[in-house]
């Protein structure tokens, strides 16, 4: 029999077989592994509601062309396309993948991996919405086809090859099946934050040529009905979580869209499919843009899949077979690691991601995971310093036996976490310290299931680790960046250093070149983590991948002789004084915030000057509705206040009234700091307080609580220009 035919043959027993065993409503069923769905209460029971509309029906036959897809795409293996390039800046174009013998994965596509996913987890929930104050679920089986019908919709749309769906809103599922839609489709998805001006969304769809915007709310429409006219790419607008004030052409509610894609036959899709190669654009992450207009970083469907499968398991994430991960998806997907993480890392393993209020940040987070009770957590410093920031609020105003309770509680288990981190043998008084508080608290925070805790994207203070090591939660550190499509480096149990980055990832390299006296150097990486290039940016991507395909990431940091990794800095915030001494900022901010509790975010000043300067805020409240902060002192402010002798419960207070207890004792910690430092160039002479602490909103940090440096310069370049003013004669 010939070959062909003999495959065919072959392939219709095996989906006969395979459609058999069905139950009424083509639920996938060929999973032979015996999963355990974990506490099944509550969030974890079965499926009661579905976002599915009662008209849109997931047939066997459904299932049954996704079998034909997967018989046929194990049959014909999927090369990538020879490229001679480890780079592109063309969103059409090929580049080389970096494959190392050490960890030799075939590239596999997107849809690969959503296939065998799907065989495996068909029938588990993917992905879960709180929507009238009910969870509504869908399986891995109705993912994958409303995924079809998503990119058949774009299709219909007037989606282009390597063209961009642009999605513009709060994490959903209907921002989940439009992403693996418009890769599906052959686009290129591409997040925009939802605190985008009007200029910064035109900006970004112009440059990614984008086709159909996705936005959730009214506010978001209205921001692209104002650029419409100048988006000569754009077809069409589709709205998903409200409903359009009024009827415009060409704009869809999330139903509209998803029935539109009904006209569009299931081959045209499947021609799409089966003409991807790993080595082809599929995404694009757009930097924050604090210097100049944001790169388009281009992520290649094998960085996605890659580093899905190996980043996470580097992260100790298990596959649905031993354990399904319960993971809350807030942090916008717009930024890579929250992409990452919550998206493409859940298809990989078959995790369960439910999506949080859209005003998690602001008040609802700790509400979801109470509810959801996670496996797995990331967030960026700023999310696990507001939690800290919580307890000891809720801390301080307990009763006293309470409170005693607590504290020796967190000092009993900080001790034994700091000076035996890797022992599995815990004494007496810090399990019984577990057992009367800390895992009280830990249920009330939504924590009780949590084993994997991570944060990314920023640096995280010393105060914040010896917290949470305190409760008895080690936050794992992973370090990348947007281009290499997130963690390069991985903490986890078995790779864990307090303050280090942990270990490069399986299959990946690291050097530091230039590397000073004291061991730092700029941090290089090499492997399949690697980006494609900026779009339509040669000059910026020779700057970033030299001849060799290292990817030079402007960051400074020591490797020790283990391989883990410690970030020490910046480049491009090293202050270089007057005198030519070379001083990073960032050791020095956080001596000053350990030292004082009460200030909330310090800026070292003194490049190409004198001596050395900072800009220092205090803690304060943040207002529930705009997370802006407000003129009230936080509970840990207060305290501290109290100790020196201040009766000040305002920002306002301490800095228009230049309160003496609180200046006082500020300069005392500053002098303490002092003391501890190399050299005289590294001390910090002069210092003054803001009257406003930094924000979004402000234009001190960007969208993931990294602080904009250059921004803050221009901002309160008065207040910095005072420092250096010569006395009159």
């Amino acid at each position: 029999m010939p070959k062909v035919l003999l495959l065919r043959s072959a392939r219709s027993i095996l989906k006969t077989v395979f459609l058999n065993r069905l139950p009424p409503g083509g639920t996938i069923q060929a999973r032979k592994l015996s999963l355990n769905p974990l506490r099944l209460k509550g969030l974890r029971q079965n499926v009661q509601r579905s976002i599915l509309p009662a008209h849109q029906h997931l047939s066997k036959e459904s299932l049954n062309n996704a079998l034909d897809n997967l018989y046929l795409e194990r049959a014909e293996d999927k090369e990538e396309v020879s490229a001679e390039s480890l780079w592109t800046t063309s969103a059409d174009g090929l580049v080389k993948i970096r494959m190392d013998h050490t960890c030799s994965q075939t590239p596999k596509t997107v849809h690969q991996v959503f296939l065998e996913s799907l065989e495996k987890y068909g029938n588990l929930t993917s992905l879960s919405s709180k929507r009238d104050g009910k969870w509504e679920r869908i399986t891995y089986s109705q993912y994958y086809l409303l995924s079809r019908k998503a990119a058949k919709g774009f299709l219909k749309l007037g989606l282009e090859r390597f063209h961009s769906i642009a999605i513009l809103g709060f994490n959903s599922t209907e921002w989940f099946i439009s992403a693996v839609g418009t890769v599906f489709a052959g686009g290129i998805l591409t997040g925009i934050y939802t605190t985008s001006s009007p200029e910064a969304c035109q900006y970004i769809a112009n440059d990614c040529k984008a086709n159909i915007i996705l936005v959730d709310t009214q506010k978001q429409l209205e921001k692209i009905l104002r650029i419409w006219k100048n988006l000569p790419y754009l077809k069409a607008v589709v709205m998903y979580r409200e409903t359009p004030a009024e009827r415009i052409p060409n704009v869809y509610t999330m139903e509209e869209f998803l029935e539109t894609g009904n006209e569009v036959p299931d081959s045209t899709l499947d021609d799409i499919l089966n003409s991807q190669k790993p080595n082809q654009c599929c995404v694009l992450v757009y930097t924050s843009g604090t210097t100049g207009n944001p790169k388009g970083v281009m992520l290649s469907q094998d960085n996605i899949t890659w580093t899905a499968k190996f980043g996470s398991r580097a992260g100790d994430i298990q596959p649905a077979e031993i354990q399904q991960e319960i993971v809350v998806s807030y942090l916008p997907l717009s930024h890579i690691a929250a992409q990452m993480y919550d998206l493409w890392t859940g298809i990989q393993w078959g995790a369960n991601v439910c999506f949080a209020e859209p005003d998690a940040l602001k008040t609802s987070l700790v509400t979801t995971l109470r509810e959801v009770e996670p496996t797995a957590h990331m967030g960026v410093p700023r999310v696990w310093e507001k939690i800290m920031e919580g307890v000891k609020g809720a801390s301080a105003q307990a009763g006293f036996f309470k409170r005693k309770m607590f504290l020796w509680a967190m000092s009993v288990t900080m001790e034994q976490n700091l000076s035996c981190p890797s022992s599995d043998l815990k004494p007496f008084t810090m399990r019984l310290a577990d057992y009367l508080v800390l895992a009280k608290i830990r249920k009330a925070l939504g924590f009780a299931n949590c084993q994997k805790n991570f944060y990314g994207a920023a640096p995280m203070t010393a105060e914040t680790l010896h917290f949470f090591l305190g409760l008895n939660i080690r936050l794992y550190s992973a370090y990348g960046l947007s281009e290499s499509s997130g963690p390069h480096f991985m903490s986890s149990s078995y790779n864990y250093r307090l303050y280090s980055s942990g270990k490069a990832l399986p299959g990946c390299k690291a050097k530091l070149v230039n590397v000073d006296a004291e061991g730092n150097g700029e941090v290089c990486l090499w492997g399949r983590t690697v980006f494609m290039g900026y779009l339509n940016m040669e000059e910026k991507t020779r700057e970033a991948i030299d001849e060799d395909g290292w990817l030079h990431t402007g960051d400074m940091g020591k490797l020790d002789n283990e391989g883990f990794l410690y970030i020490t800095g910046r480049l491009k915030d090293l202050i270089v004084t007057a005198g030519g001494e070379n001083v990073p900022p960032f050791p020095i901010e956080e001596a000053v915030k350990m030292e004082l509790p009460i200030i909330s975010n310090a800026m070292l000043i003194g490049d190409q000057r004198k001596f050395l300067s900072m800009l220092l805020t205090l803690k304060c409240t943040l207002d529930p509705e705009t997370s802006d902060p407000t003129d009230y002192l936080t509970d840990e402010a207060l305290e501290f206040c109290q100790k020196v002798g201040s009766k000040a419960t305002k920002v306002s207070e301490i800095v228009g009234r230049k309160d003496e207890a609180i200046y006082q004792a500020i300069e005392e910690g500053i002098r303490k700091v002092n003391e501890k430092a190399a050299a005289q160039p590294y001390r910090i002479q002069k210092w003054t307080l803001l009257e406003r602490d930094f924000s979004i909103s402000g234009g001190e940090f960007g969208p993931t609580m990294k602080l904009k440096r250059s921004a803050v310069l221009e901002k309160y370049k008065e207040e910095i220009e005072s420092f250096y003013k010569e006395p009159n004669n």
